[in-house]
């Protein structure tokens, strides 16, 4: 291996200034936690919920809560989907109603540019998406005769059948149980004096008593649809509708109690979290609806709070996920390429081992089967554990992270995890297998594509049910994978057969420029790093032609600067979209994926290292750029570590493999046998 002497005291440094800098902002917990950044949204919704049910924010809270809302205000007064999105009508409509509910008067300079921009929109908020209008008929601020129908009696159908919403994906079928309950008692909460009628006056275009609601229902702003009215759907509502002017009695009334009693038990079972605060918040208001004194009314509410964010700079938000596990998970990864000499690395990983230990499922939850849940011993969840809903990658990466620190001979002093629960870890991301092979997240998929063609939500996409997620099948290929390395079986096959159905199916899924479509990041580069990764700690070779055909796709999509970048537009248009500046996250990514396919002298390789050191900041860190997450298709995320510990990690690995002098077998590593892998590649 020819490596010029004089790269490495230079890579070392900058690797060394990467993995301090994740020492220096581990939590005392031991975990590592990166804001999730999405939109306004959640926080416009607390706003409302906060206000309904008389428990306002407190006067010195509300500076912070307007610092976000302005930070986040596009310059023609609107709000988007995500930080670089154009305005959309909902998001906007709400962060208005809020501001105004928060004490704002109408003619602040924000309220006046988000009236002004809505003004401007073809339809005005007339045209707000059906969650949308769901939020204003609760606030008296659009009729519920010009809202497409959620019925409770929806949760009355017989469970066998197809689009049962027991089938629809987690998140759905839970903030779908808080609307149909709103819905169908026709919630319309009580404003201060005026307000109602202000508001009304403000965001409409003509008087309210001469809107025609009625005709409303259909009318969807473009510049919120993602996915459009089926004709499917489209008939369905119309149903509905015809059913809303005399719905039967007795069935509205079961439907109210079914879906009252499940909005509890996942109020109780999350600790009173929810799986999200959208559907936490949704269920506080259903809470209050049924009875202001119910008992689990002040839990509900101080449970929504656990998804708080706040900082000097940016003020009071709420996050539409708490990542711990998943951040802690790669941070570990990231350190156990470290060298250990790197002063307190000790130290920081037996911290996060500690913080895996507690925040694993160790318990089963009492009646989950009829609260239409899958078992969640063994698993970890995004989170610190605490809403108890775990998932199948998160368990996958914090297993990858135990199993790699047990093998490092420098950490045999820290505590391994009784093997019972590395055991129950494997088999919970077992039950997370699809039949086709695939991952699910939190479930195993429930029902097929057809149901999406009857997605409501009109802004998300792939959204009714469980899929096989690529991403998922890598990181639960490589967990698994990485258990059989030191323990036998389970005494079926169970762990090697879903290895191999597996990599079945993440070879079916290679696009033949040697890509693959991601879900849950920005989109080619992320998911081709979990599947080299995956693979590669599957026993599959270098050699083998998916991971030549990565290696050339990767190739291809670098940057002259040396970086990768790509724009989240790929994620809409379902083609690779090449940013206009190169990315220290995809870099990062894209480099993890070739230094398991290429020696670390690869020229595509020292390229982009060069790249990723240059663009390191003093303090060890790197620069915060474009968006880099995703979910639903249309709503991106930025994952404010990821800056931090995946270049850390890339460059960590190059000065690991630079070091040592590679033998044949790393670019081979075998467990199973060699030819046991061949005949799963080209089955």
């Amino acid at each position: 291996m020819n490596i010029a002497i004089d790269s490495l005291p230079n890579a070392s440094a900058a690797t060394e200034r990467g993995l301090t800098r994740l020492l220096q902002i581990q939590k005392p917990d031991g975990d590592w936690e990166g804001e999730m950044v999405w939109c306004t949204m959640i926080l416009a919704q607390a706003i409302i919920v906060r206000s309904v049910v008389g428990r306002p924010y407190p006067d010195e809270d509300r500076p912070a809560i307007i610092r976000y809302f302005q930070r986040y205000q596009h310059d023609d007064g609107s709000w988007g989907m995500h930080p670089e999105s154009p305005g959309y009508v909902f998001f906007t409509t709400l962060a208005y109603v809020a501001l105004r509910l928060l004490g704002l008067p109408p003619d602040t300079h924000m309220l006046v540019g988000a009236r002004r921009w809505l003004a401007s929109q073809p339809d005005g908020v007339k045209g707000i998406p059906t969650w949308g209008k769901f939020w204003l008929a609760m606030l008296g601020l659009y009729e519920y005769r010009g809202l497409n129908s959620i019925p409770p009696e929806l949760f009355l159908l017989p469970e066998w059948l197809p689009f049962h919403p027991r089938r629809y994906y987690c998140h759905t079928r839970q903030i779908y149980l808080g609307i149909a309950y709103l819905f169908g008692v026709r919630f319309v909460a009580t404003l201060p004096d005026g307000m109602r009628d202000a508001l009304r006056e403000e965001l409409y275009d003509r008087p309210y008593d001469q809107i025609d609601f009625d005709a409303l229902r259909h009318t969807l702003a473009a510049s919120d649809v993602y996915v459009p009215i089926s004709p499917v759907l489209r008939k369905i509502y119309d149903v509905l509708a015809w059913y809303e002017r005399r719905p039967i009695a007795a069935w509205r009334r079961r439907g109210l109690d079914v879906c009252f009693d499940r909005i509890l038990y996942e109020q109780r079972s999350s600790r009173y979290q929810g799986i999200s605060p959208v559907n936490g918040l949704l269920d506080c208001l259903a809470i209050f609806a049924h009875d202001p004194h119910h008992p689990d009314l002040l839990p509900s509410l101080e449970g929504a709070e656990a998804w708080r964010w706040q900082d000097r700079e940016e003020g009071i938000r709420y996050v539409g996920a708490r990542s711990n596990t998943w951040d802690t998970a790669f941070v570990v990864q990231a350190l156990t390429e470290a060298p250990v000499t790197t002063p307190g690395l000790a130290r920081a990983l037996s911290k996060a081992h500690a913080f895996l230990d507690r925040a694993q499922m160790t318990e089963e939850l009492d009646g989950y089967r009829e609260g239409w849940r899958d078992l969640s011993l063994g698993g970890w969840c995004f989170s610190d554990g605490e809403h108890r809903w775990p998932v199948s990658d998160c368990t996958a990466e914090a297993l990858s992270a135990l199993l790699t620190l047990y093998d490092h001979p420098a950490y045999d002093a820290i505590p391994r995890l009784d093997e019972k629960r590395l055991l129950q870890a494997v088999q919970f991301i077992l039950s997370r297998q699809n039949a086709d092979g695939g991952f699910g997240t939190y479930e195993r998929r429930r029902a097929g594509r057809l149901l999406e063609m009857i997605n409501p939500s009109e802004m998300f996409g792939q959204c009714m049910t469980e899929l096989s997620y690529i991403e998922c099948t890598a990181s639960s290929l490589a967990a698994l994978s990485h258990y059989r390395r030191s323990h036998a079986d389970l005494p079926n096959g169970a762990i090697d057969r879903a290895i191999d159905r597996a990599i079945i199916l993440l070879r079916s899924c290679q696009h033949p420029d040697g890509s693959y479509p991601g879900f849950w990041g920005i989109n080619y580069t992320y998911a081709i790093f979990h599947v080299v990764k995956g693979l590669r700690t599957a026993g599959v070779p270098v050699a083998d032609p998916a991971l030549q055909r990565c290696g050339r796709w990767l190739r291809e999509k670098q940057r002259d600067d040396g970086g990768w970048g790509e724009h989240y537009t790929s994620c809409l248009e379902d083609r690779y979209v090449e940013h206009a500046r190169s990315q220290v996250v995809m870099t990062a990514w894209a480099l993890l994926a070739l230094l398991e396919c290429a020696t670390p002298d690869d020229p595509a390789i020292r390229r982009g290292v060069e790249w990723l050191r240059n663009q390191q900041q003093p303090d060890g860190d790197w620069p915060r750029q474009a968006v880099n997450g995703v979910f639903f298709g249309a709503a991106m995320l930025d994952y404010r570590l990821y800056h931090t510990y995946f270049p850390a990690w890339a460059l960590a690995r190059h000065d690991r493999l630079s070091a040592a002098a590679l033998p044949p077998e790393r670019l081979a590593p075998q467990k199973r046998t060699q030819k046991h892998v061949q005949e799963v590649a080209y089955e």
